[in-house]
């Protein structure tokens, strides 16, 4: 009997030490991060009482500008008011951050002045940060569409590859230097293209050491193929066409130059796309595009296109990707749906990335995407 007690005793000692085991583990993993961008570029106040905080772990604000070679609040007016009534969404979950988004497609214009030296480096990044301290903002996200490439017609130079490295790190010393005096964490993250001349355009390898999250822009891929009709954020390309972007094609593509996985954020667009194309055949997909034509919000085509009005809903299995067609209207539409998004959660969490970041938050507004993400990372609603 002494014996079976002292095994039995070693049997409950073996399971409580792996499920103290198991507790430890379980509180040193990451749950992967969730990074909506809020718009506010257009002048426009931000309806904030419509944003489910709880389900977001972080919101860029779009966008801050540059002028004169300094980070500058191009709608001052409208801007402070919703950077005061973002921070009040912190009483509803503390645990949120705020970063500024300097740049987008429009104001990318003049990124490349404004670090062509390290003296203009330095009082560029201090100008974004002390709005960062000003307005109560946990860091600074960079949106240069895109260095050492024309993007809207942009300044534009072969250095700006080096200069963008330059950016991160005077961001990162400056903000950590603020940390010490506020007792806070700052974050310095950028949001890239998918493509590879922006790769070879920067060094990702080097740049990412002073980069909490590098937000891949890991949609809007049919802009490169003005000639088809392709999905604009398929997940994986098809065999027979392996030169069309993907997702994953984007994040292998960071991988192979050396960037670490566990940074990058994958980029998911909360809107579809749409073409009118010249034939019907194979439902609208690899057409010859006639005209551009809307695609929409997701929560409009959920709601108003998908198998209604004429629209068809398929599946293309080896992109993992979503599409309607209307046959008689000849429109096509590529967009994300909570199948396809499901399959970007398991993606991201096998590969180890970060997280997922979208465009935008009211882009969904009855959050049919953010609920996959939520249930998918674990995100627990009331």
């Amino acid at each position: 009997m002494h014996f079976k007690k002292i095994i039995i005793q070693l049997s409950l000692s073996l399971v409580l030490g792996l499920s103290s085991i198991q507790c430890l583990m379980a509180q040193n993993i990451k749950k992967p991060v969730i990074i909506g961008y809020v718009g506010g570029y257009n002048g426009n106040l931000i309806e904030t009482n419509k944003i489910d905080t709880k389900r977001l772990s972080h919101i860029n604000y779009a966008f801050v500008d540059i002028k004169d070679n300094l980070a500058w609040l191009h709608n001052e007016k409208t801007d402070t008011v919703n950077f005061r009534k973002l921070n009040e969404l912190k009483k509803i979950n503390p645990d949120l951050k705020l970063m500024i988004s300097v740049g987008g497609w429009t104001w990318s214009k003049h990124f490349s002045d404004a670090t062509l030296t390290d003296e203009l480096t330095m009082k560029f990044t201090k100008s974004a940060v002390d709005i960062v301290e000003k307005y109560n903002f946990d860091g600074v996200d960079i949106d240069w569409e895109y260095p050492g490439m024309k993007g809207d017609d942009n300044t534009f130079r072969s250095e700006d590859g080096k200069n963008y490295t330059n950016l991160f790190r005077y961001l990162r010393e400056q903000l950590d230097a603020l940390g010490k005096k506020t007792k806070k964490q700052y974050f310095v993250t950028t949001a890239i293209g998918g493509s590879r001349e922006f790769l070879q355009h920067t060094e990702m390898e080097v740049a990412q050491k002073y980069l909490d999250y590098i937000n891949v822009m890991s949609y809007d891929f049919d802009n490169t193929y003005d000639n088809l009709s392709s999905h604009h954020q398929n997940l994986y390309a098809p065999e027979n066409r392996p030169y069309l972007y993907s997702a994953d094609l984007t994040i292998q593509n960071l991988k192979k130059v050396g960037v670490d996985l566990s940074k990058v954020v994958m980029g998911i667009g909360f809107y579809g796309k749409g073409k009118v194309v010249a034939s019907t055949d194979n439902n609208g997909l690899y057409q010859i595009p006639v005209s551009p034509k809307s695609g929409g919000g997701y929560s409009f085509i959920k709601d108003s296109l998908v198998n209604k009005n004429g629209y068809v809903r398929y599946w293309d299995e080896e992109s993992k990707a979503p599409y309607l067609f209307n046959k008689k209207e000849k429109h096509f539409i590529t967009y994300d749906d909570e199948e396809s998004v499901k399959l970007k959660c398991d993606y991201i969490q096998e590969h180890g990335l970060a997280g997922a970041m979208f465009w935008t938050y009211f882009s969904d507004p009855k959050l049919y995407l953010i609920s996959v993400l939520n249930k998918e990372f674990s995100y627990n609603q009331q």
